[in-house]
């Protein structure tokens, strides 16, 4: 799920004990058939072979050359090739080092880097990460993705790296004039970090009155639920962004989210294999939530139903998308064996 994605390294237990948040919108259509706009919505649609093919000849120009970058950063990104990632950002950044937007994404890519570093050298990640963010807010004080991103480092990291709470706030501040829904997201990560458990469930809610799409904000309180282990309210919540994304195109996303929120909470396999299939079935999917690790997480869940032939099928499709997506490639027909199981409860067990 996206709205607090786990990193897995030992470091991320001390520095993102709350992990990062990163949102957007499914992106519009292209307004050109022009090869960087064709890859911009082969990202956005979770093709990443397409994508990385219509990148792979430079365009000759220096703009065009940063955002050819920036786009093979946020595939590899999206495929969790962090260190490839993490290069192409850099290279964006060096050729427009004034661009706000390919500073956050440098920052995104070197906090996974982080994540996924030896300890010592997670560290030195970390504080690069924090300043590309600071930058990235530094040149548009309005870029309300950046500002989050800021905030939750802030809110999440030590002060060894740069980390504190009141810094967290001062952007919490900033982010009200520009996104007020992002702001009361902010301010609930917070005070579920300071353990102010009713401010946290109250902040979160206000982020649902405050956006025009709050399909979005409920998976977000349906995962603090989840957390907290309030299991009747979590799958409530998580309906309600089912039926708020249901009436809107915008955040089919929340589909994909609201899955990830009952995936771990391990509940209700049906309805997230339902949900996920409705946003594969989506024609605005969304490169926070690519089309192949929604196809593999259905690939697992038909896999514990005890469908192992519709989990290869999904497997493949996965493959067909992202042919060096990892966790596709690990997935065998004999682990689709093994997660059969004769009852829900030992199906919920086995996701």
């Amino acid at each position: 799920m996206k709205q607090r994605r786990l990193l897995f390294s030992l470091l991320a237990a001390l520095l993102f004990a709350l992990p990062l948040v990163f949102r957007a919108f499914a992106a519009p259509a292209p307004q050109s058939n022009s090869p960087l706009d064709l890859a911009a919505a082969a990202l956005q649609a979770g093709e990443a072979d397409k994508a990385l093919a219509l990148l792979a000849s430079p365009p000759p120009d220096g703009s065009s050359l940063a955002l050819s970058h920036n786009l093979l950063c946020r595939v590899r990104f999206s495929l969790g090739h962090w260190d490839a990632a993490a290069t192409e950002c850099a290279a964006a950044v060096h050729l427009d080092p004034q661009s706000s937007d390919y500073h956050m994404w440098l920052g995104r890519a070197l906090g996974e880097k982080a994540g996924h570093a030896s300890f010592l050298t997670a560290f030195s990640l970390a504080k690069q990460a924090r300043a590309e963010f600071e930058t990235a807010v530094q040149l548009n004080p309005h870029n309300a993705p950046a500002l989050a991103d800021l905030g939750d480092f802030y809110t999440q990291a030590p002060s060894v790296v740069g980390g504190g709470i009141d810094k967290a706030r001062q952007i919490a501040a900033s982010l009200q004039k520009v996104d007020g829904a992002r702001a009361h997201e902010l301010l609930g990560h917070i005070a579920e970090d300071q353990k102010d458990f009713s401010a946290a469930e109250r902040e979160y809610r206000q982020a649902i009155a405050a956006d025009t799409h709050p399909a979005l904000r409920w998976t977000t309180l349906a995962g603090y639920f989840a957390r907290r282990k309030q299991f009747d309210d979590m799958e409530s919540a998580v309906h309600c962004a089912q039926s708020f994304a249901s009436r809107d195109k915008y955040a089919a996303v929340a589909f994909y989210d609201g899955a990830g929120v009952l995936i771990e909470a391990k509940a209700d396999p049906v309805l997230a294999a339902n949900l996920l299939q409705t946003y594969l079935d989506s024609s605005f999917k969304s490169e926070e939530a690519p089309a192949f690790k929604a196809l593999v997480r259905l690939a697992r869940l038909k896999a514990a139903l005890g469908d192992p032939a519709a989990a290869q099928q999904e497997r493949a499709a996965a493959l067909s998308l992202a042919r060096d997506y990892r966790p596709a490639q690990d997935f065998k027909l004999q682990d689709a064996d093994r997660r059969r199981t004769p009852n829900p409860e030992s199906q919920q067990a086995n996701l």
